[in-house]
């Protein structure tokens, strides 16, 4: 058996703004929003910000800081990698810790190999 893959990881990138971030407010966590007016993002926020619930799922660690995703969007990503990024994104219009900074995070993906999904589902 070969090492499962991680649902969710960052770029070196996201992981010095992570960092940045930590040192500034303290433990973090993250949630993949599913639209909204914030569009479909990763939002970095303080714990107990918001409420995770059943309706979500946690998908990993990324830089020490447990990142969820609600079902429903779970649902149709769940054959791919979230792979989170950082973009200069000025100005307002961010649920995020991050939107003060000049920067957003931002979600791309990558579809799992055949035999990746394979690991998956062996691991649950």
């Amino acid at each position: 058996m070969g090492t499962t893959p991680p649902r969710v990881s960052a770029t070196a990138a996201a992981l010095e703004l992570i960092e940045f971030l930590k040192q500034k407010h303290g433990s973090l966590m993250f949630h993949q929003s599913g639209g909204c007016c914030d569009g479909s993002a990763a939002n970095c926020y303080l714990p107990g910000e918001i409420t995770i619930g059943g309706g979500d799922v946690y998908l990993g660690d990324i830089g020490g800081c447990p990142f969820y995703i609600g079902k429903s969007q779970y649902e149709y990503w769940k054959h791919t990698q979230l792979i989170i990024d950082v973009i200069d994104a000025q100005g307002g219009g961010t649920f995020s810790l991050v939107g003060p900074e000049g920067k957003a995070f931002h979600t791309r993906s990558r579809v799992f190999s055949e035999a990746e999904l394979v690991e998956l589902n062996l691991a649950g």
